[in-house]
Parts: structure tokens; sequence; C-alpha cells
């Protein structure tokens, strides 16, 4: 993988981990559209490195609240901080089912659906401008919030379905304030990922080429800076009102999607 390559593919995952648009249904419609060839395929280990990028700019940008958290729950009280604790690991519990027990059914969705990532993008939209009109509170996430907000994270697992989209507009929807749906949304995804990364690293298919290293590390910088820049402003935008500009951008790349599978049939 050359460099250029390394750069596009980490700002990609830094900027769509965060911003609501699924890069999972664009790297679909990159595909069916530039074909399997054109789009650079990740190895594993260049994938575990930006997916761990990304976790550390959520880190950087949480870094008090996480500290916070931690020196909270060290006090074993069952005071705020252990129960925001506990709700993300809560949260967890359905994307952990369906990775366990459904992986081959889901990775069976990504083989070049058009039609089902243009209907998945849809969702998304309806998701956004609905949250985006809904009124700001000062709720905070509940335990059973937690876990429906953890289905709506599991369901994103679909092409096509923003998982910060969904987890930010569910947890909109059920109530919450803002600026704390997209706190929570952003800091129950960290042990997921570093979850996923372990998982990849056990099984024993990473492969390391010394010749890889400045491809890696590129890589690695671009999804940071992108995740770094992405993270900050999707919060406020979230505080601010402004998904709608998203969900117009998700209507309209799902339904030149749809239109492309309609009128080539």
């Amino acid at each position: 993988m050359d460099i250029i390559d390394s750069i596009i593919l980490g700002i990609i995952q830094g900027l769509t981990e965060f911003l609501p648009v699924s890069s999972s249904g664009h790297l679909e419609l990159g595909k069916a559209i530039l074909g399997d060839n054109s789009v650079p395929e990740e190895s594993l280990l260049f994938t575990v490195v930006l997916h761990f990028a990304t976790a550390l700019s959520t880190i950087v940008v949480f870094r008090k609240d996480i500290l916070d958290l931690i020196k909270g729950a060290l006090k074993f009280e069952w005071n705020d901080d252990l129960q925001f604790i506990s709700k993300i690991a809560l949260s967890m519990v359905p994307a952990v089912i369906v990775g366990l027990f459904f992986e081959a059914q889901l990775e069976a969705l990504f083989g070049g659906s058009i039609l089902l990532v243009g209907c998945m993008l849809i969702v998304t939209a309806v998701l956004l401008f609905l949250a985006d009109k809904a009124k700001n509170t000062d709720k905070k996430v509940s335990f059973k919030n937690a876990f429906v907000i953890g289905i709506s994270q599991a369901i994103a697992m679909i092409p096509g379905i923003s998982r910060s989209g969904a987890t930010i507009s569910t947890s909109v929807l059920l109530g919450n304030d803002k600026t704390k749906a997209a706190r929570f949304s952003f800091l129950m995804v960290v042990p997921l990922i570093f979850g996923k990364i372990a998982k990849d690293i056990m099984s024993g298919d990473l492969t390391y080429d010394s010749g890889n290293f400045t491809s890696l590390s590129i890589g690695f910088i671009a999804a940071f800076v992108a995740g770094l820049f992405a993270c900050t402003w999707m919060i406020a935008l979230v505080k601010k009102s402004k998904l709608t500009y998203f969900a117009i951008y998700c209507a309209i790349v799902g339904l030149i999607a749809i239109g492309f599978v309609l009128f080539n049939n």
C-alpha cells in the first residue's frame, strides 16, 4: 500500500468513525462504482492500526472525562462515575452478541448490495433528521437507555447505517441531553474497538512487514488527526442541532444508490 492510499484510508477512517455518514456503506458504494480492484484493500494489520488511532483520538478528546471516571470508580462506591462505566458495559452487550454469534451473517451483508446500503442510508437520514428536531433536555442516559442505545449500535453494523448517527439519534430521541448523548456515543465505542483489536491480535492472523512501517505510521497519523477533528466537530454539531445537513447528505446518497440499482436492472 502506497503513502497516498494510507493517507486517504486514514482520513476516511478518522472522519467516518465520528461523522454520521456510515463508513461501511460508503466503502460498499465505492467498490460497486469503481470496482473491487479499484479500491485499495486494507490488510488486517492496517485496519487494526487505524482503529487504534481513532480510539486514541477519542481518549485524547475525552481525557478529562475518562480520568474523572477512573478516579470516581476507584473510590469503590456506587457513585455517578461507576454507574456511567456500568452503563457503557451494558451498552456493549448487544454488539458483542452480534459479533460473536452472527459474524458470518453480518459479513454476508458486505457483498456489494447497493440497494441495501441505499435503503439503510435513508434510515440513517431519517434518524438524524428526527434527532435534530428533538428538544434539548438535561436528562442523563439511564441504564435502560444504555441498553437500547447498545441495540442501535449493534444494528449499525449493517452497511449504510452510521454507528455514531444511530447511537446519538437513539439517545436524543429517548429524551437525553444532546451533549451527553454525543459523549456517551463516543465513549461507548472505545472498549469495543479495543476488544476488536484484542480479538484480531489473538487470532494470529496479523502479519507485519517492516517494509510497510511508513504506510502504517502515516495511516495512523492521518486517522488520529482526522479523528480528533471529527470527534470535536461532531460534539459541536450535535449541540447546535446541525445534524440535518448530514441527514440531507445521507438521503441524497441513498436515493442515488437506490436509483442506480433500479435503472440498471
